[in-house]
């Protein structure tokens, strides 16, 4: 069985459902699960259009404060169990997680926080971070297969992004984001994109500020991790950038389960 999974920071899920790129691609995926972050919607604010879809479940994760934040998960499969957050009040009071457990694997739908301005947000972000390692280790060292997607805010090496001399000491490629990058590694999960493509100028997000996208010069902060038993399980993992509709692109990972 093949399980298709898309990932996509939509940057408003109210404001992309309003472009005709996002129907375009939403009306003709074949994805089982389909992963939003950034929805920036309380559930019941959502468009009535992306409650009721044919043959999806859904479930949403929202923050504390209006129109901040937020993950919300599309899918085919059923699952056997979904927890919003972490479990932790204080990193959860921002609707950035979804857990969604299914008989094959952990799912965890991520919107991480960004560090911010300065760096102001940095020790917050490293102790969301460090707390989420620490789960996924748990659930892997029980015996089960984790998959971690979503925005991470981090751009983990000099290759995903575009001028790395230029991006030094900017939020999101800061040293101690990119050494927790390192940490998820050594721990034993996988960036399961570099499987398949080590190549430059792969990038996932493109500043609007700048109309980036027109010279690719973009930042790939979007991944799907997982934990290296389930690696002979990949059969492919991509990058879309060809979708339209938000100032990120859907990333995607395929399974043979």
């Amino acid at each position: 069985m093949t399980i298709k999974l898309i990932s996509w920071n939509v940057n408003g899920i109210r404001a992309v459902s309003k472009k005709e790129e996002f129907w375009n691609w939403f009306d003709n995926t074949d994805a089982d699960i389909i992963n939003f972050q950034e929805v920036r919607a309380e559930e019941s604010k959502i468009p009535k259009k992306l409650v009721d879809i044919e043959g999806y479940e859904n479930y949403f994760n929202e923050a504390e404060k209006k129109g901040y934040s937020g993950v919300g998960t599309y899918t085919k499969i059923k699952p056997v169990n979904v927890t919003k957050g972490l479990g932790i009040e204080e990193l959860d009071k921002e609707g950035r997680v979804l857990r969604i457990e299914y008989p094959e694997f952990t799912l965890f739908n991520i919107y991480f926080p960004n560090s911010g301005q300065n760096a102001k947000r940095l020790p917050y972000k490293i102790e969301f971070c460090d707390a989420l390692l620490d789960i996924m280790c748990d659930i892997r060292d029980n015996g089960e297969n984790v998959i971690v997607t979503g925005d991470y805010n981090i751009a983990h090496n000099p290759i995903d992004v575009y001028s790395p001399e230029n991006c030094e000491g900017k939020s999101g490629y800061l040293v101690e984001e990119r050494a927790w990058l390192d940490k998820v590694e050594e721990a034993g999960f996988i960036d399961t994109f570099r499987l398949f493509d080590n190549s430059d100028s792969n990038y996932t997000w493109w500043s609007y500020r700048t109309r980036a996208r027109l010279r690719n010069a973009g930042w790939r902060l979007d991944y799907f991790y997982v934990n290296k038993e389930l690696q002979d399980k990949v059969k492919s993992a991509t990058i879309l950038s060809d979708v339209y509709g938000s100032d990120h692109c859907p990333v995607s990972l395929e399974l043979d389960l």
